[in-house]
């Protein structure tokens, strides 16, 4: 059973999280509430999430505020931020929100399937990720358990296939989403994510070929998740 995504969502008005809830819904994603920053930056400390919707008006700690909090953090860097906000100050505001981390910047009253499709695109790199970080612990166990040299014996060669089925069907989803991106003119940040995802399949794959027998002597060594 394929976990579900945790969709992180922050603002002060209860109705406002009503609505982005009903927008979200049929994403059928886990989504979680916060009404404050602080209350986000605590939710951040013990769960992981793919994307976070973040209010930029809040009384006490602001959008701003948090987002910088969350970039400073090691754990919660790479997370996606789409800022909401119901004012507009101009290009001055906007790029503001840029530099605080966003990687997408959206003025209320949105159209909630333009929304909706944004975040599904941050949920969908966020599994694939998951799924990639599943395959290099497995290529890990193995790497610990065979020792030096390319990988014998039956059980050896049978883990073996199955981690190349499972990161062929891996790399065909990550493939196939990167061209749904080019074809609907996504945003900058998702492109870059996918590709940087499309990197780390890639070492992935190098790895494990490198473990098939005949392929040489020495440790193969396992692509960073970083």
């Amino acid at each position: 059973m394929v976990q579900k995504a945790k969709i992180l969502l922050v603002d002060d008005r209860p109705e406002n999280l009503l609505a982005l809830e009903a927008i979200l819904s049929a994403l059928d994603q886990t989504l979680v509430r916060a009404s404050s920053g602080e209350e986000a930056l605590k939710a951040l400390l013990t769960d992981d999430f793919a994307v976070i919707l973040l209010d930029v008006q809040m009384p006490g700690m602001d959008g701003f505020e948090t987002a910088a909090h969350i970039k400073r953090r090691e754990r919660t860097r790479d997370i996606p931020i789409i800022f909401l906000t119901a004012i507009n100050h101009g290009p001055h505001h906007t790029f503001r929100g840029y530099a605080a981390g966003a990687v997408d910047y959206i003025s209320k009253p949105f159209d909630p399937w333009v929304l909706r499709a944004k975040v599904s695109v941050f949920v969908e790199l966020y599994m694939k990720n998951c799924q990639l970080r599943e395959q290099a612990a497995l290529l890990r166990l193995q790497l610990e358990g065979g020792g030096k040299g390319a990988v014998g014996g039956k059980e050896s060669a049978g883990l073996l296939a199955e981690l190349s089925a499972r990161l062929a069907a891996v790399e065909e989803q990550a493939e196939a989403l990167s061209k749904q991106l080019d074809d609907e003119s996504a945003d900058a940040a998702a492109v870059a994510t996918a590709a940087h995802l499309e990197r780390k399949l890639t070492g992935l794959r190098r790895a494990l070929d490198a473990l098939e027998p005949g392929a040489g002597s020495g440790t193969a060594s396992v692509p960073s998740q970083n």
